[in-house]
């Protein structure tokens, strides 16, 4: 068969294909057919690609927008990030580098802390129908609008997202995180917002990540007190079943120099007061009602000073002896002892700030290698016996905090290399004149005004929020 007279519909369209005359051709098919596009501008005018090549641009001259030029190893305009070379990558941009010149870093981390303790809730009771009600017994409480309920029955929580993702803190939960930050406005001239995580417990399954985000949110419009407030973290925090918090990423956050506890459900996990009135039979209702007073006062429902007195009254004819009867009952809250090794070995002053009292602190504060003890002293009598008077100014909330600016101006610290921790409403003014304070499984008036809380099992849990991993953590407990 002649191939010269082959009119197939497939040498037709052969034929008519458009085809790159020779002043067009550069020597490189990608440089020709412009099937490489670069990342810098990809939809600029005159950029030609390979789908503009047709039969009626025999003629014209096809060349990209720029002759293409190895990567010198300076990124830059003409080089943007990320390059690979040789099958390796890395990223040139600069999300943790150090600001321009003439700039500050506007860098905000946070910590999120998978609380592996779950909160106790309690269930609401089934309502109760009546037989001699003519209501049904799902339509209402009650047919006496005297004693109609003044609020609706306490909802039902949804189950919190762990459960479905995973009891940690699991991708979908920093996703979520992430765009719940990306509602608030930046800061003026900013555009773009870069981010980056440490896992600094585990990376398959962690329960503590580090996130640092750059730029924080426009401080003008949110400062970072207002942020750590925010109804939304407190939302994502109960989703999550997370502790979230908050902090500038300064030099101060990694180099802490003083760290002052409170005592009582803090340092140890019980009140040294209920301890005490536990010890007495007559009444028999004195501990309940010691232990109510306590509880209403870390409420911050009771001014601490007065209901503090008014204990100490109820103790009186206690022997002395009493407080080396407790040594042995104390129970040391977990992790204390290897913190308080890591402090020593990192030179970090400690202190512990109580409105319990000076006998069983300062014993405690020895047995633990604390700097600094401060506490009450009672009035004892002659015969060895509590009088149920205190002598001096009580260790309360003006006290403690009156304490720790004398320690840190005795140790030359300033306030923003400073942590407090602790749980009661006495603690609040220690928590906000700290550059840190840390609430502690605490009250919920003092989770809501502490600029960070924790609510695990572990105190050492603290290190985290210095940015330390668990390799590190390890390092210092030895």
């Amino acid at each position: 068969m002649d191939s010269s007279r082959d009119n197939s519909p497939a040498k037709q369209a052969r034929v008519g294909r458009p085809q790159l005359s020779p002043s067009m051709r550069s020597g490189s098919y990608l440089s020709d057919h412009q099937q490489y596009r670069s990342p810098l501008q990809p939809d600029v005018p005159n950029h030609f690609g390979i789908d503009t090549v047709v039969e009626d641009l025999r003629g014209a001259r096809i060349s990209p927008l720029k002759s293409f030029s190895p990567f010198s190893g300076v990124p830059g305009k003409d080089d943007p990030p990320p390059r690979i070379v040789e099958g390796l990558s890395h990223d040139f941009s600069h999300p943790n580098c150090a600001p321009p010149r003439g700039t500050a870093s506007q860098r905000l981390i946070a910590t999120l802390m998978y609380k592996t303790k779950k909160p106790s809730s309690t269930p609401s009771p089934p309502r109760q129908s009546s037989s001699t009600s003519d209501l049904p017994a799902n339509f209402a409480p009650t047919t006496n609008p005297e004693k109609f309920p003044l609020e609706p029955p306490p909802a039902v929580e949804q189950e919190s997202l762990d459960n479905i993702y995973g009891s940690y803190i699991s991708p979908m939960c920093i996703t979520s995180f992430l765009h719940l930050m990306s509602v608030f406005p930046l800061p003026h001239g900013v555009t773009e917002t870069t981010s980056s995580h440490r896992c600094l417990d585990d990376q398959e399954h962690p329960l503590v990540v580090e996130l640092t985000l750059s730029p924080a949110p426009a401080p003008d419009y949110l400062s970072l007190e207002d942020l750590r407030k925010h109804e939304l973290i407190y939302r994502f925090e109960r989703e999550w079943n997370v502790d979230v918090v908050l902090q500038a990423d300064t030099l101060w956050r990694r180099h802490p120099r003083l760290v002052v506890f409170d005592m009582d459900s803090t340092l140890i996990t019980q009140e040294v007061i209920d301890l005490l009135a536990a010890t007495i039979t007559d009444p028999p209702d004195l501990a309940a009602k010691v232990a109510e007073i306590t509880h209403r006062a870390m409420l911050g429902e009771l001014e601490f000073d007065a209901a503090f007195r008014e204990r100490v009254a109820l103790l009186k004819d206690l022997p002395a002896t009493i407080f080396e009867q407790l040594r042995p009952v104390l129970d040391v809250t977990k992790g204390v002892p290897q913190l308080l090794r890591a402090f020593k070995k990192l030179g970090i002053k400690t202190a512990v700030l109580s409105g319990g009292f000076l006998p069983l602190t300062s014993w405690l504060a020895k047995e633990l290698g604390i700097d600094y003890a401060h506490a009450n002293e009672v009035v004892i009598s002659d015969a060895g016996r509590l009088t149920g008077e205190v002598l001096g100014r009580i260790v309360g909330k003006e006290r403690k905090r009156e304490l720790l600016l004398e320690i840190a101006k005795k140790e030359g610290v300033g306030l923003e290399q400073v942590i407090a921790v602790g749980d009661g409403a006495n603690d609040l003014l220690m928590l906000g004149t700290a550059g840190l304070g840390v609430a502690w499984n605490a009250k919920p008036l003092v989770q809501m005004e502490a600029s960070a809380r924790l609510n695990g099992d572990s105190l050492l849990d603290l290190l985290y929020l210095v940015g330390f991993t668990r390799e590190e953590v390890d390092m210092l407990i030895i």
